[in-house]
C-alpha cells in the first residue's frame, strides 16, 4: 500500500506531437520477504510488480518490477503526445492495491 499518493511530474507546456519525459515517484515499502521482523518471522513480499501508463486508452508505457528494486521506485519514460487527452498511470502491488492516477494533457 502506498502512504502518500505519487509525486508525476510532466512538462508545463506540451504541443501536439511533443515527445514529453513522463517521470513518477511512488512511496512504497517495496517489502522483498526476504527480511525478518523482531520475533524472527519473515516479512512478508510486498512489492510493486506492474506499473501501466495509458494515454486515451492505449498503452504507452508498461514496466514489470521485480524484488531488486529500491523503495519507492522512480519511473520515467518518454512518450508522444498526440494530443489532448488523459493519461492513466497505473501501479499495482502484491497485497493487492491499485493504485490509479489520471492525469489530464492540456495541448497547447
Amino acid at each position: 500500500m502506498m502512504k502518500k499518493p505519487p509525486r508525476i511530474k510532466l512538462p508545463e507546456a506540451i504541443n501536439p506531437g511533443q515527445i514529453i519525459e513522463v517521470k513518477t515517484l511512488a512511496t512504497h515499502v517495496m517489502e522483498t520477504g526476504n527480511r525478518k521482523d523482531g520475533t524472527g518471522k519473515i516479512i512478508p513480499r510486498n512489492i510493486i510488480h506492474t506499473f501501466t501508463a495509458t494515454f486515451e486508452g492505449e498503452e504507452v508505457f508498461s514496466a514489470t518490477l521485480g524484488s531488486g528494486i529500491a523503495a519507492n521506485p522512480y519511473i520515467a519514460f518518454f512518450m508522444k503526445v498526440p494530443g489532448p487527452g488523459t493519461l492513466t498511470l497505473t501501479w499495482l502491488d502484491d497485497a493487492g492495491t491499485t493504485t490509479v492516477e489520471k492525469v489530464p494533457l492540456s495541448v497547447a
